[in-house]
């Protein structure tokens, strides 16, 4: 007996001492996670700095949890921080460890002409120091040619090439889904272009909207062949964009000697010989693999030249849909942008306020709680200015109204001036399987809105008349704003989007000119040196454990697996831009109720990253609003 008491001890010992071992390397990770950060800068090495842009570049990269990381349902597809790009190739072109830039853009997804423009102004002005841009792909889309135009050598592999699609393209009209459904879909709205809501009460666009979207998608592709053009002038890219089956025919259907006898591309090769030409100019590589070469990473090399956050000007980046209540970085939501904002009002000593704007709007409410935020900026007697990125549409321009100044580009998607409420209700597809409701009501609003068993016919004029207050508000705001009368800004509202160079000329904006531009007016008019003013981002802090899984994930995955054949590539595209019309609808229906959005925004940059919550579907979100 007393054997099997002292071997029970020495086995709740052990118990005890593996509990203990494992307390102690578990807070030890979360100590280092928490501690981590990447290399410093004097770590970098000399070679090319490799952009290997294996997803999208956008203003704001959402932000993905630890959790999500660890189990796999995070999103498909990397985010690259546009502002983060353009600052480590200012910094190249006067770093001698960097001897060239090189592009990989097999895995590039795109994000944007604004944001295109602004890394081919930086390359340019890597070249203009003297220094090579190589740029490589199996095959170039749009977003991706448009950067690798502004390279000194442009490769593409021999099985691959170029192709230009231009803007403009299909949505999803779910009508006779809804009809055959029995959803009777209520839609309250202002605004004769204010196609959001045209999905779900047509089967086609209307007259309006596609008289509206052609014009922008003209005036969006006009602008994109000609910064291509300037950019690489040999190319003969109208000729080959008007008409691609005659450049494939030329060929026999080989596109990469088409791009080749067309100037889009200097040399066809495989990703083995671009790297041995790589090495000539930037050094050989200490791994034998063939291609490889001497490479600067590109997060060790931006974390090493990141300026320090602690400037006077602030900069608030409003990105993404705006929603009601909290979310991160990537995603604009009412609550915290706001919150973010009124601290950095409270605890810094900021002389000027930026907003940079890249959403397509979302929420009223939300919107107007970020807009009384910069007001409360103005009230501190801040000098407000805002910078317009790829879009700045409906509530990303209500949030706008408060600038003093409005920068935007060429490029820039904006307008969407309206408003628009829906809401679906399920009596016939009830009423399809034998359910029904009835009731007793005290008021004609009792009950409201029925989802299951109708609207009523006040609540659906009192919503109708609740939109048309609001879009006279919204009006109202952009009049004040603008210095126009409510009836001239009527005139170019009713929803209609328009790009940067329209919206200059008919006073939506006020300027040409990015971020730099608007933190340099900020400076002026705040009384400070243009060219000692430094900005202070205003952003939540990133999660550290999430920092620290996202580098393990990020070294354990390799190359990139886009596929690389055009069929693949753009049916992958396709395929993302079907999974973002799913994350639409459940906002739609799921989300704020009154909203100042633009659908047809969304289709000029890149899609959303997926997850796997996306792969539901469209049929699971019908599904769930049975419930």
């Amino acid at each position: 007996m007393a054997f099997v008491k002292g071997a029970w001890r020495i086995l709740v010992a052990i118990k005890d001492g593996l509990v203990l071992l494992f307390l102690l390397l578990f807070f030890g990770a979360l100590y280092a996670a928490l501690s981590y950060s990447p290399k410093p800068g004097k770590t970098v090495s000399s070679g090319a700095l490799l952009l290997d842009l294996d997803g999208s570049i956008v203003e704001q990269p959402a932000q993905v949890g630890a959790m999500a990381l660890l189990s796999g349902s995070g999103p498909d597809a990397k985010e690259y921080r546009l502002s983060d790009i353009v600052a480590a190739l200012d910094a190249a072109k006067g770093d001698d460890k960097v001897k060239a830039v090189v592009l990989n853009l097999d895995g590039f997804m795109g994000g944007g002409q604004v944001a295109m423009a602004r890394v081919g102004k930086a390359l340019d002005a890597v070249r203009a120091a003297k220094k090579p841009v190589l740029a490589y792909a199996t095959l170039y889309s749009d977003d991706g040619y448009q950067i690798a135009a502004h390279a000194s050598e442009v490769w593409s592999d021999p099985l691959g090439g170029v192709a230009i699609m231009g803007r403009g393209g299909s949505n999803l009209y779910y009508k006779g889904l809804i009809d055959r459904l029995g959803i009777n879909t209520h839609v309250y709205r202002v605004g004769t272009y204010k196609s959001f809501v045209e999905p779900f009460t047509r089967t086609e666009q209307s007259p309006e909207a596609k008289q509206a979207n052609q014009a922008l998608a003209g005036a969006l592709w006009q602008n994109w062949q000609d910064d291509v053009a300037k950019a690489r002038p040999k190319a003969k890219i109208a000729a080959y964009a008007a008409n691609p089956l005659a450049a494939a025919q030329a060929v026999g259907g080989d596109m990469g000697k088409a791009a080749l006898a067309n100037g889009l591309v200097d040399k066809l090769g495989d990703e083995a010989a671009f790297g041995e030409h790589v090495a000539q100019i930037a050094g050989e590589a200490a791994s034998a693999k063939a291609g490889s070469f001497a490479t600067i990473d590109l997060a060790a090399y931006v974390k090493a030249h990141k300026p320090a956050n602690d400037g006077q000007i602030g900069v608030l980046t409003i990105a993404g849909d705006i929603v009601d209540g909290e979310a991160g970085p990537g995603t604009a939501a009412g609550d915290t942008i706001s919150d973010l904002l009124l601290t950095a009002l409270d605890e810094k000593e900021l002389k000027a306020l930026v907003v940079r704007v890249d959403s397509p709007g979302g929420s009223v409410m939300a919107s107007e709680k970020i807009r009384g935020a910069i007001l409360k900026a103005k009230a501190d007697g801040l000098p407000v200015v805002v910078s317009m990125a790829n879009v700045a549409a409906s509530g990303g321009y209500w949030v706008s109204t408060p600038a003093d100044v409005i920068f935007a580009e060429p490029d820039t998607i904006t307008g969407s001036i309206g408003v628009f409420g829906i809401l679906p209700s399920f009596e016939g597809t009830l009423a399809k399987i034998g359910v029904t409701t009835d009731g007793v009501r005290t008021t004609p609003l009792s009950g409201q809105p029925d989802v299951a068993g109708g609207t009523t016919p006040e609540f659906d004029q009192i919503m109708q008349l609740g939109v048309e207050d609001i879009y006279r508000r919204f009006v109202g705001l952009v009049a004040q704003s603008r210095k126009k009368s409510p009836q001239a800004i009527d005139a170019i509202a009713q929803g209609r989007v328009w790009d940067g160079g329209t919206a200059r000329q008919i006073g939506l904006v006020d300027r040409f000119g990015g971020l730099e531009d608007a933190i340099a007016e900020a400076a002026r008019r705040a009384k400070l040196d243009p060219a000692k003013a430094k900005a202070y981002y205003i952003e939540k802090q990133p999660d550290s454990f999430a920092a620290f899984v996202q580098s393990i994930a990020d070294r354990e995955q390799g190359d990139a697996s886009a596929p690389r054949d055009m069929l693949a590539r753009q049916a992958l595209i396709q395929r993302g831009w079907a999974m973002q019309a799913v994350s639409d609808v459940k906002a739609l229906v799921m989300g704020a109720g009154v909203r100042a959005d633009c659908l047809e925004c969304r289709g000029y940059g890149a899609p959303r990253a997926g997850n796997a919550a996306d792969e539901a579907g469209l049929l699971a979100t019908l599904a769930k609003l049975w419930r």
